[in-house]
């Protein structure tokens, strides 16, 4: 059951038993409409491709985040103590005191919810921007999204609500639970079992919404991201070695996949292989290419002191697939135990899977020396379940000793 701050619930008669939609909430409880307390701190407006990738979404929600918090030239950003109505058909906000309603978004029209420390971000899509003159009507902000090259392309304004909750995991969690069940309910109005979905309209779910393996639990925990400060000599490298989390990642940025032995980051004793740099003195790394991620930390070199803030990860990436049978595509492909293509939305990249990985356990079984035809036999033959290990590519390869650390 959802810790809320109150639930309404019914009994359905008609609510059938097969509907089992993982997630923190009761599928009835979502139905009716459950409701969290949170602070509601303000809005922004931006504008958004209709389509756009995890990363590009995950950085409009960082910049309406850093705007809403900078507040305006009148004063600090509001703080305003709200009930949030999460169900099946709606996201409501309402007033904590009167219960009168602030704002109300259809489900359908929600495009992102992202989930950062205690700070939630709902992006909802509004009105459709059909013109060049439109969008120049927008400010210089909310213009810097776009992509001048394809300005003939037509773009959605966002309005993106930003809440301060100590649920906010279980907000976005909710949220991700609140899609599934609806899909669940459109398929049991028109007559649709969904465990005899075909491909095609297994496709279609999965086209439908965005699900999250625990990638969004690990890093909503505050007690997983913090602020580490390293101290130098001016002119010292750091002494890191940096990877890419790989295409999939819900944050995608770079992972440490070494440290010099000596170096002031290993000195420090506060970072570890695995662990993924969210920002580096103020500068955030979230969707960044790998070279510019490098280009940033080897410009700290004239600096005596660092402040990075991490998440802290283990260097091997836990994947769960959930298949429910052979007639479902794992969507993804495999060369020589590395990932190298992954299917947007498909069951893989929801469990966690990632190109660029090494995959290195199948099921509890060691693949390491396994040969390309056996992974691929093994992987078509799984069904339910399918637990991996996987870690970066470049990070096995160091470890493994294949290739000699190059550090920054």
């Amino acid at each position: 059951m959802c810790q809320v701050k109150r639930s309404q619930r019914k009994s359905l008669a008609s609510f059938p038993t097969y509907v089992d939609v993982p997630g923190p909430c009761d599928p009835e409880d979502l139905i009716d409409g459950i409701i969290f307390a949170a602070n509601y701190l303000g809005s922004t407006q931006l504008l958004s491709e209709r389509t756009p990738t995890k990363s590009a979404r995950m950085q409009q929600a960082q910049e309406a985040m850093s705007r809403v918090r900078q507040g305006t030239e009148s004063g600090p950003p509001s703080c305003t103590e709200v009930d949030l109505f999460i169900s099946t058909q709606r996201i409501k906000v309402l007033s904590a005191y009167t219960q009168d309603t602030m704002m109300d978004h259809p489900l359908r029209t929600i495009s992102y919810i992202a989930d950062i420390g205690n700070m939630v971000v709902l992006m909802a899509r509004r009105k459709m921007i059909r013109s060049q003159s439109a969008q120049e009507n927008l400010d210089t902000a909310e213009t810097q999204h776009t992509n001048p090259a394809r300005d003939d392309r037509r773009q959605y304004k966002m309005i993106c609500h930003v809440f301060e909750s100590e649920d906010a995991q279980l907000i976005a969690q909710s949220i991700g639970q609140a899609f599934s069940v609806a899909y669940q309910e459109f398929l049991r109005a028109n007559g649709i079992d969904p465990e005899d979905l075909s491909q095609r309209e297994y496709s279609d779910l999965l086209n439908t919404q965005d699900m999250y393996n625990d990638d969004l639990i690990h890093f909503s925990k505050s007690e997983n991201c913090r602020d580490v400060y390293i101290e130098k000599q001016k002119g010292e490298i750091l002494g890191v070695v940096i990877v890419e989390s790989g295409w999939g990642s819900i944050l995608p940025t770079v992972i440490i996949a070494s440290l010099m032995h000596g170096g002031p980051a290993a000195k420090s004793g506060r970072l570890n292989i695995g662990d993924q740099i969210m920002t580096v003195n103020g500068t955030s790394l979230v969707g960044l290419p790998l070279s510019t991620c490098q280009s940033i930390i080897k410009g700290l070199k004239s600096q005596s002191r660092i402040k990075m803030n991490i998440v802290r990860c283990p260097p091997v990436t836990m994947v769960l697939i959930r298949r429910p049978d052979l007639r479902y595509q794992l969507g993804f492909s495999v060369q020589n135990g590395i990932i190298c293509s992954l299917m947007r939305g498909g069951i893989a990249e929801r469990g966690g899977v990632r190109v660029g990985h090494r995959i290195i356990e199948i099921n509890g079984q060691s693949v390491v020396a396994t040969p390309h035809e056996k992974i691929v036999h093994i992987l078509s033959n799984a069904v339910g379940e399918i637990h991996m290990k996987t870690m970066p590519a470049a990070m096995y390869r160091l470890l493994t000793a294949q290739e000699q650390p190059v550090y920054i």
